[in-house]
C-alpha cells in the first residue's frame, strides 16, 4: 500500500500525484516536489493510499514540506514571472508576432520559464526565445493552449450568472461530447449549450449520467408506444415525471406515466 498525495502547482490546475513515502504531510501543507521540469512549488489538495497495481506508472517523491527560504524563493519567482511575462508582451510585440501571451511561470528551481499563449496559427518564436533566454540565464518554453485553457486562465462569468467552473474548481478538462447535450434533451443552439469560451459547456458532464439513469425503461422518440388503451408515436418523454406524451392517429396528445 502507498500513501499518494494529489498535489496542484497553481491555483485551480491540473493535480498530480506524487509519493508521500517517509514525509509526514497533511492536506492543505505546501511541498516542494521533484516533476520533469524540474523542483516545483505546490500545496497537497488530498492524501490517498493506493496499491502499487492501482497506480500504474511510477510516481515522483514529494521532496519536502517548504521552508521559511522556499517561500521567499517562490515570492521572488512569482514577482519576477510577472516581470517576465511584460517582458515577453512587449518583445512580442516588437518583433510584431501573432500571439497573445497569457502567463509566466518559473519553475521552483529556476530551471526553466514557461509561457502560455494564444494565437490561431502556429508562431515562429524563436527569436523571441532567444531574447527571453538571454535576459533570464535560463530554459524558456513557449506552449500554445486552446481557448479552454484561456477561459481558465482569465475567467468571468457563465450563462448560469456563477464564476466559470473551470476558473475557481475544475482541475482538468473532462471531454465533452455533443451526445451529451442530446441525452439530456437540450436545444442544440450553440448560444446555449456553449461555454464563454466557444466550446460545449464542461457542466453537461455532471447531470448526464443521471439522466442516462433516468431514461431506463422508458421509449425514445420516435418509438410506436401501445398498450391496451392507447396507441401512437412517441412525440416527447419527461424523465423526472417518467412520463411520455404520445401523438395518436387522429393527431390528439396524450401524456401517459410510464411503469
Amino acid at each position: 500500500m502507498y500513501k499518494v498525495a494529489g498535489v496542484s502547482l497553481k491555483k485551480n490546475s491540473k493535480v498530480y500525484l506524487f509519493l508521500l513515502d517517509e514525509i509526514s504531510a497533511s492536506v492543505g501543507d505546501e511541498v516542494i516536489v521533484e516533476t520533469e521540469k524540474g523542483l516545483q512549488y505546490g500545496t497537497i489538495l488530498y492524501i490517498k493510499e493506493f496499491e502499487e497495481e492501482d497506480i500504474g506508472f511510477p510516481l515522483k517523491k514529494i521532496v519536502r514540506l517548504v521552508t521559511d527560504d522556499d517561500r521567499q524563493k517562490h515570492d521572488k519567482n512569482q514577482k519576477d514571472s510577472t516581470k517576465a511575462l511584460a517582458d515577453a508582451k512587449r518583445l512580442a510585440k516588437k518583433y510584431q508576432l501573432p500571439m497573445r501571451i497569457i502567463d509566466a511561470n518559473f519553475t521552483f528551481d529556476r530551471n526553466q520559464l514557461l509561457f502560455n499563449f494564444l494565437a490561431d496559427d502556429r508562431v515562429d518564436f524563436r527569436e523571441l526565445a532567444k531574447k527571453l533566454a538571454q535576459i533570464y540565464k535560463t530554459r524558456i518554453e513557449l506552449r500554445q493552449i486552446g481557448v479552454r485553457d484561456k477561459a481558465k486562465e482569465i475567467g468571468g462569468l457563465g450563462p448560469c450568472g456563477r464564476f466559470l467552473c473551470c476558473n475557481t474548481f475544475l482541475t482538468d478538462f473532462n471531454s465533452v461530447s455533443i451526445n451529451m447535450a442530446k441525452n439530456q434533451m437540450l436545444a442544440l443552439n450553440p448560444g446555449k449549450i456553449n461555454g464563454v469560451c466557444g466550446r460545449l459547456l464542461c457542466c453537461l458532464n455532471y447531470e448526464d449520467q443521471l439522466y442516462s439513469e433516468m431514461k431506463r425503461g422508458l421509449p425514445k422518440i420516435g418509438d410506436t408506444y401501445d398498450n391496451s388503451e392507447i396507441k401512437g408515436k412517441v412525440v416527447s418523454i419527461n424523465v423526472w415525471k417518467r412520463t411520455v406524451t404520445i401523438e395518436q392517429k387522429n393527431h390528439v396528445q396524450v401524456e401517459v406515466e410510464v411503469e
